[in-house]
């Protein structure tokens, strides 16, 4: 995919193994805020990598070169009924966020996905994350139900929202 300046200013371009230091920052922050998820610690490089599908996986840069934030997904499940499903993460530098880098990496998601043939994008919030749940709503997910007590984080039970996109291009 080629480089796309999103509605917020910044650069949308594949995410390489160069901004892995930013990236895995700005998931280690994500993590220490404790409502983006049940991590409690951000995955070497080589473990992200290979969890993460090469070509659903954007960063957003500014005009510095500085990575604002990051969307990646990876499968559901290694079933072929699954093949167009996938399950993404977004994060955005807490000093970024508001000025639509989410929206502009959800919009490069899209965009590949489509491209790819998959159907379906989904991912898991913590309710109490109600921006990255307006975000989604703005890009065309759907809340599809609340997984109650689905696991303890910090030694209390947290539930979290399934939200999807079905691709209106992909019968």
């Amino acid at each position: 995919m080629p480089d796309r300046l999103g509605a917020s200013g910044a650069h949308v371009l594949p995410l390489t193994r160069e901004h892995a230091e930013e990236v895995l920052a700005i998931y280690q922050a994500g993590i220490d805020e404790g409502n983006a998820t049940f991590e409690t610690t951000a995955p070497t490089w080589d473990a992200f990598d290979a969890a993460k599908l090469p070509e659903h996986r954007f960063a957003a840069l500014d005009a510095d070169g500085t990575v604002l934030g990051w969307i990646a997904a990876g499968p559901v499940s290694d079933r072929c009924a699954y093949a167009g499903v996938v399950e993404h993460s977004v994060y955005v530098h807490p000093e970024a966020r508001g000025r639509g880098v989410a929206t502009a990496l959800l919009g490069a998601l899209i965009d590949s996905t489509e491209a790819a043939g998959v159907w379906t994008v989904q991912s898991g919030i913590f309710p109490e994350n109600t921006a990255s749940l307006a975000v989604h709503e703005r890009a065309g997910f759907r809340v599809i139900g609340t997984r109650e007590r689905i696991g303890r984080h910090h030694g209390r039970w947290r539930d979290v929202v399934l939200v999807e996109r079905r691709s209106p291009a992909i019968a």
